[in-house]
């Protein structure tokens, strides 16, 4: 199919965003307020769906919102990774939005209007992300992310969550305008355009090695949401914001935007040939493992049930990197994937983390022997996040890991392989013990009684419906299998 020029990739862009203004004024009467809510993020998930058929059928849909300079416009273009990733944070949007109303009414928290404000405006620049048709579009929205969600991070209000969130936009908004703005600048004087191609937009010898691999490790740490070590430590600092935020973190919109962004720069400004041609990418696939194993040990030392999650995403995160820095057909689509299968198995164990403090008030493994028996629901949705995170079936996580696993044997990189199963052994050794405490502990070693008080509804069924989802996508990972393999298809010209 050829590109079809619509105004449909900003209609789901502008509906979070006239959605703030009905929220703010519905401030006083929570369910209408709630309502508002509700009622864009299923009109943007409807939206984002319609052009699915579309996408499926191999066609694209574009749309250009203003020209900066000739060849230089705000545009936006929807293809088969960025549909993956708009179904993604749209659908997640609406289940997170029901948690959110559970969470945050049953803890009593305040400035609740300003809460779902912040969350709306942040899913708006998470699409527009999304269907990003170049790089200045995708740098705009990216920073509009960082603001967005500043407020979310330091809800509280507190000494900790103002430093935190000072250290939150050090890191993210610091090197996205100290390293991606100059290298934009560079590529676009190089080369005269920043649109995406799926061939690159560098060619082999047009630039010196030595200035490629500058622009790569710029870009590759100034996207700084994708919590490549060094540029982390924002990630497990953000975890003092309400667990609905860090779900939304750690599972959806902000880090999913980093690795989503260096996915596409890898393959969009790069290219597969310019980097095989260099062999730039072994040096991205050592800086992903270093970060996917040190993230991996430290999260086994975190007895804060939010910290562990939060330095296991930081490892997750990186699988997405190194499936692209592989190269090769299956590693690329694993990569891909991954985003769409860790964000719904992560997104659980948040919901769970919630659960678990609305409902008792504890925010520490040590804490939590036995309570399993108390929120048998929690913590067996617990489990299934669990098992998907690690890449076990019958959960989808498994999907993503095996076409990452088939990715490193088509690419030769058996290191790499080595460092995706002891990862994988590491995310069972940080988990695992959490379940079977939970439920196979003494009785003298329990913290809780012996009977069931699960959290408020609210905030349970979002957790079992993003559980069944897990096991469901590993029967059938459509249609995000299906969007992967084409955008991958595209990438390698055909093939």
């Amino acid at each position: 199919m050829d590109t079809i020029t619509s105004v449909k990739p900003l209609i789901p862009i502008l509906i979070s965003l006239f959605a703030v203004p009905f929220i703010i004024l519905s401030g006083k009467k929570p369910n209408l307020r709630e309502a508002c809510t509700f009622a864009a993020a299923i009109a943007k998930f409807a939206v984002v769906a319609s052009m699915l058929p579309v996408i499926l059928d191999g066609g694209k849909i574009e749309y250009t919102v203003a020209r900066v300079l000739p060849d230089l416009a705000i545009k936006f273009r929807v293809d088969a990774f960025g549909m993956l990733f708009a179904l993604v944070s749209s659908s997640l949007w609406i289940i997170t939005s029901m948690y959110s109303v559970g969470y945050m009414r049953s803890l009593k928290e305040h400035s609740q209007t300003r809460y779902f404000c912040f969350f709306a405006l942040s899913l708006s620049a998470t699409v527009g992300v999304a269907f990003s048709a170049n790089l200045l579009t995708l740098y705009l929205f990216y920073e509009m992310l960082s603001f967005a969600t500043y407020p979310l991070v330091t809800h509280h209000q507190d000494r900790e969550a103002k430093s935190s969130g000072r250290k939150y936009l050090l890191y993210i908004v610091g090197s996205s305008i100290g390293f991606v703005l100059p290298a934009m600048v560079i590529c676009y004087y190089i080369t005269g355009t920043l649109d995406f191609s799926d061939q690159g937009i560098i060619s082999v010898g047009s630039v010196s090695p030595k200035l490629v691999l500058v622009l790569l490790l710029l870009f590759l740490f100034g996207f700084a949401k994708a919590g490549i070590m060094p540029f982390h430590s924002w990630l497990p600092a953000a975890m003092v914001a309400p667990t609905p935020v860090s779900a939304l973190l750690h599972a959806v919109a902000v880090v999913k935007v980093g690795a989503f962004s260096v996915f596409r720069i890898i393959t969009g400004i790069f290219g597969t040939g310019l980097l095989s041609a260099l062999h730039l990418n072994t040096i991205i696939c050592v800086i992903a493992s270093f970060t996917i194993i040190t993230a991996s040990l430290i999260a086994l030392s975190q007895d804060g049930l939010k910290r562990r999650l939060a330095f296991s995403t930081i490892g997750q995160l990186s699988y997405i990197v190194l499936g692209a820095a592989l190269l090769s057909p299956k590693g690329l689509t694993g990569g891909m994937l991954h985003i769409a299968m860790h964000a719904f198995g992560k997104i659980t164990l948040f919901f769970c983390a919630g659960a678990i403090f609305a409902a008792t008030g504890k925010k520490y493994i040590s804490e939590m022997a036995g309570i399993g028996k108390r929120m048998p629901i929690t913590m067996t949705a617990f489990f299934i996040g669990s098992l998907s995170v690690i890449g076990l079936p019958p959960c989808g996580g498994f999907i993503s890991k095996w076409y990452l696993v088939l990715g490193t044997l088509e690419a030769d990189q058996w290191v790499m392989l080595v460092v995706l199963l002891s990862s994988s052994l590491l995310n069972a050794a940080y988990f695992l013990p959490v379940v079977y405490k939970a439920f196979f502990c003494t009785p003298e070693e329990s913290k809780f009684e012996d009977k069931t008080e699960e959290a408020p509804r609210w905030c349970v069924i979002p957790l079992e419906i993003t559980a069944v989802i897990s096991i469901i996508l590993f029967f059938y990972p459509q249609p995000f299998l299906k969007l992967a393999e084409l955008a991958v298809r595209g990438i390698f010209g055909g093939i």
